[in-house]
């Protein structure tokens, strides 16, 4: 188990699906003060900004010194636009260490369909599993990641 994913220890769907990319559902503030700790640097979180928690997160993480970024996925607001901005950071921090996170990991697998087919060379097969092994449970999300990728894939 890397430092990273250990950092995550109890978090629901915590996973390591590439080697500097570690996804999970929402992480408490020790979590966050691990991952700084095993070399994390950049947060993604795709939660609304309005949804509750329990702390002030973009503030811990610029305190922690990592970079917080917050693209919104949405029910009901599924589109390229969004899509196209979370495969931007996710490509822009390719090679540094980072999470990407929801309240439960389900908005994490969906968005990670594209990736996994379009920057890793992934089947259509293999990404639906690996976005299911990651927290993916929504067929909306399922749906939103693979028909992105088809017409991005000119296919």
């Amino acid at each position: 188990m890397s430092a990273l994913l250990a950092a995550l220890r109890g978090v629901t769907n915590a996973s390591q699906p590439l080697p500097n990319l570690v996804t999970a559902g929402q992480p408490g503030p020790e979590h966050l003060t691990a991952l700084r700790e095993a070399g994390n640097k950049v947060v993604l979180d795709i939660r609304d900004p309005m949804e509750p928690r329990p702390f002030d997160e973009p503030a811990l993480v610029r305190e922690l010194g990592m970079e917080y970024v917050n693209v919104s996925v949405r029910h009901g607001a599924l589109d390229d636009a969004t899509m196209t901005a979370l495969l931007e950071v996710i490509r822009k921090n390719a090679g540094r260490p980072m999470l990407l996170h929801c309240a439960s990991a389900n908005r994490v697998g969906g968005a990670l369909i594209p990736h996994f087919i379009l920057d890793h060379g992934m089947t259509e097969d293999a990404a639906v599993t690996a976005a299911m092994k990651v927290g993916l449970r929504g067929a909306d999300l399922l749906e939103w990641g693979l028909e992105y990728a088809r017409r991005e894939a000119g296919g």
